[in-house]
């Protein structure tokens, strides 16, 4: 048993580089279903905090508190720069979707989720449909992306990859001169939902689409239907492209990869692109690279949801999503003007606002 003098130097939650200020931290156990998650609350400033729900096998429980503690402050910004009256959370399951999840255990962890009282409000993530969010509904109202037929607003993947797209034609046009992608070789990492979508506007714009992914019958199947070319080099990173759209996990930005980037602009929708926010947003800058605030551009997807809860449409939803284009284009002067990195920009436009509810809440 650890002594008194060595558990101060274990500080395993509020001690992780990723922690930042974050409200609450909820361990999630359940022996009869095997669940085992955590819900992470970073802020509840401009309302309650929304954010998906990711099961993924993680390789210890030290990797799932770090990615649940990036993703849910991430949710906080990007509510904060988007606009809406939200809060920043995340929540993940420790285990395998395709083999380890069961009604049962969807079930048990809207129980938790439900025991917050309406503080967190979860969606789907990362292996997660909304089939299970209907099953969630079942035990908590304080659940959004369920099916349409439930008066939900459904499957969020394809409005966060307009919104994707829309950043991406705004960075387009910042580092180009025009928005227009028709001729531009664009390579996308990672063509789940979100990333097929993301194909799909990009094909239909005329833009040359290269595509990656660790699944290789996904590959020829998007391949097929929409004309991408799979990349076939040896080193994605150092590809020979106009833009790099990073579609799945994060950290894909880091110390081997930074130096070696030929795109000249990245636009993408994975989640926490940029390994050390700080290092690799600078070197980035310095390069001459224009990066697209990743927790920015991909904010259609709890823009979609956000709908269920202000209970307004699928046309206020498109205007919502295509304002992340102008968005994006004024983080781009901001950062011009001010001489930080995007992503600094991002998080001061983002914190302003936080910081002025706090004011009016007298806080």
């Amino acid at each position: 048993m650890l002594r008194s003098d060595e558990l101060k130097k274990v500080d395993p939650v509020f001690g992780q580089l990723s922690f930042d200020d974050h409200e609450q931290i909820v361990f999630c156990n359940d022996k009869d279903t095997g669940l085992k998650a955590i819900i992470g609350i970073h802020n509840t400033v401009l309302g309650p905090a929304l954010g998906g729900t990711r099961m993924w096998r993680y390789n210890n429980e030290w990797e799932a508190l770090n990615d649940v503690l990036r993703l849910s402050r991430g949710m906080t910004y990007k509510s904060a720069v988007t606009g809406l009256n939200l809060g920043g959370g995340k929540a993940v399951i420790i285990g395998d979707a395709k083999t380890q999840k069961t009604p049962g255990l969807m079930r048990k962890f809207g129980a938790f989720v439900d025991s917050l009282g309406g503080k967190y409000i979860t969606a789907e993530d990362v292996g997660m449909e909304t089939a299970d969010m209907d099953i969630v509904k079942e035990v908590t109202p304080y659940v959004t992306g369920v099916s349409e037929s439930k008066g939900g607003a459904g499957n969020p993947s394809p409005i966060t990859a307009y919104g994707v797209y829309m950043g991406m034609k705004a960075a387009a046009g910042f580092k180009f001169g025009t928005d227009k992608l028709e001729g531009k070789k664009v390579l996308v990492q990672g063509i789940g939902h979100v990333g097929e979508s993301l194909v799909d506007h990009l094909t239909q714009e005329g833009a040359r689409v290269f595509i990656s992914d660790i699944n290789e019958a996904r590959l020829q199947e998007v391949s097929d239907k929409y004309g991408a070319v799979v990349y076939a080099g040896d080193d994605l990173y150092a590809a020979e492209v106009d833009i790099y759209a990073p579609c799945a996990l994060g950290a894909t930005i880091n110390d081997n990869t930074v130096h070696k980037i030929n795109a000249r602009v990245i636009a993408g929708a994975a989640n926490n692109q940029l390994a050390d926010e700080t290092k690799h947003g600078a070197i980035l800058k310095e390069r001459g690279i224009a990066y697209a605030p990743d927790f920015l551009i991909n904010a259609g997807g709890i823009i979609n949801v956000y709908a269920e809860l202000e209970g307004y449409g699928k046309e206020e939803i498109i205007r919502k999503t295509e304002n992340i284009y102008n968005t994006t284009g004024e983080i781009f002067a901001h950062s011009e003007k001010n001489g930080c990195t995007t992503h600094e920009s991002a998080l001061q436009v983002a914190q302003g606002r936080i910081d002025a509810r706090k004011k009016e809440k007298g806080a």
